[in-house]
């Protein structure tokens, strides 16, 4: 298959992920700035209440980033100096850093070759008696092996935490992402299941946890500006140490419009992964990640691996060329200069994760994708595979 005259006909570049904003969430925004309240104000609650009801969750609590989400998780559960915690080692930086934040070491540990989410088998190998929590990370946007790691968390007395990141709008068994877990910590940057422009929200059913997250996110103090208010009182107390993680109401605003579409939009990512699905389907030299039973995906991302030999570099480069923003997620934690110098962590660690990386692709998926996009994904993508797979 030749792209000449789709090249001449449709040189727009597409990218791997992008938000889609409509007059409803300008609307929704536009009457936040013109309110009274900025940040701290009512709509926070708006949209923490509406999240906890998608998630399944008791509790939604709104801070400024994912990163910041998965800081307050460690945060919260007391994680400091001499405490270990598992994380995948393909994953963004963020799952690791959230407990080198807070002082303690992160332990990486391989994932499954087939779906590229963190192994149980792994987990179970790395507990130490300083082991306190494991972070599962829903690669790609599908949930991990829940009953699998909170299993090992039971048996070992650990925590077990998600990085929901991807997977907003996701399921396992029929649970929503967000009830899987202790904590769960999400990501509503723009390339997300919905966007704030930034933002993170933590979800929980545990009240002493919630609350934890809260006080995390204003500074460690106990009380937030209305609390004082209704006890008629100015006085305040820092009760532990905090950050200024809060969300504004101007994100939330945005948040609040975007989840209302939350699930036409997880629709349309699956319709879009069925699509490349069939098309890629006679492809030898590449394959999609498998899809675990009872598992619905938000597909955040289409992830596909290449066949052993095949010229991953070509292909990328080919892509590109072509207008398609394919992308890698993730280069294995392990393997960047920081942690290798921080840790002592050296390649041969997690070889199913370095082998996969090696190999893998992220392509364009987004509600917004037209057909005629989805269609010139395709046939680029078997173009490339033609010429260098």
């Amino acid at each position: 298959m030749s792209l000449t005259g789709e090249l001449e006909r449709a040189p727009a570049f597409i990218p791997y992920g992008r938000q889609w904003v409509d007059e409803a969430d300008v609307v929704a925004v536009s009457e936040v700035l013109r309110s009274d309240w900025l940040t701290t104000g009512p709509m926070v609650g708006r949209f923490e209440n509406a999240f906890a009801a998608v998630a399944g969750s008791a509790h939604a609590v709104a801070l400024a980033n994912g990163t910041a989400a998965l800081h307050a998780m460690v945060a919260a559960l007391g994680i400091g100096p001499g405490d270990e915690v598992i994380v995948p080692a393909m994953t963004f930086a963020a799952t690791a850093n959230c407990a080198l934040f807070q002082g303690a070491t992160p332990r990486f540990a391989d994932v499954d070759p087939a779906t590229l989410l963190l192994d149980p088998a792994a987990v179970e190998a790395l507990v130490t008696p300083s082991t306190r929590a494991v972070i599962a990370v829903d690669y790609a946007g599908q949930p991990c092996d829940y009953p699998a790691l909170e299993a090992i968390a039971e048996r070992h007395g650990i925590e077990l935490l998600a990085d929901a990141c991807h997977s907003l709008g996701g399921a396992l068994a029929g649970r929503p992402v967000g009830s899987l877990a202790r904590m769960s910590a999400f990501s509503l940057h723009p390339v997300k299941p919905i966007t704030a422009g930034e933002g993170g929200v933590v979800t929980t059913d545990d009240d002493v946890l919630a609350e934890a997250v809260r006080r995390f996110r204003n500074h460690g103090i106990a009380t937030d500006h209305r609390a004082r208010e209704a006890l008629g009182t100015w006085s305040y107390a820092v009760e532990t140490l905090g950050y200024n993680y809060r969300l504004s109401d101007i994100h939330c605003a945005l948040g609040l419009s975007q989840l209302g579409r939350l699930a036409a939009w997880t629709e349309r990512r699956r319709e879009i992964a069925e699509r490349y699905d069939r098309a890629f389907a006679e492809l030898t030299a590449l394959a999609p990640l498998a899809r675990r039973v009872g598992a619905g995906s938000a597909w955040h991302l289409y992830v596909v691996q290449l066949a052993e030999g095949a010229d991953r570099k070509g292909v990328f480069e080919a892509l590109r060329r072509w207008g398609i923003g394919v992308n890698v997620h993730y280069i294995p934690l392990h393997l960047h200069p920081y942690y290798r110098e921080r840790l002592g962590v050296e390649p041969g660690l997690c070889p199913v994760a370095e082998r996969a990386y090696e190999r893998i692709l992220s392509l364009p998926i987004f509600p917004a994708m037209g057909e005629d996009e989805v269609s010139r994904v395709i046939a680029a993508v078997i173009d490339a595979m033609e010429r260098f797979a």
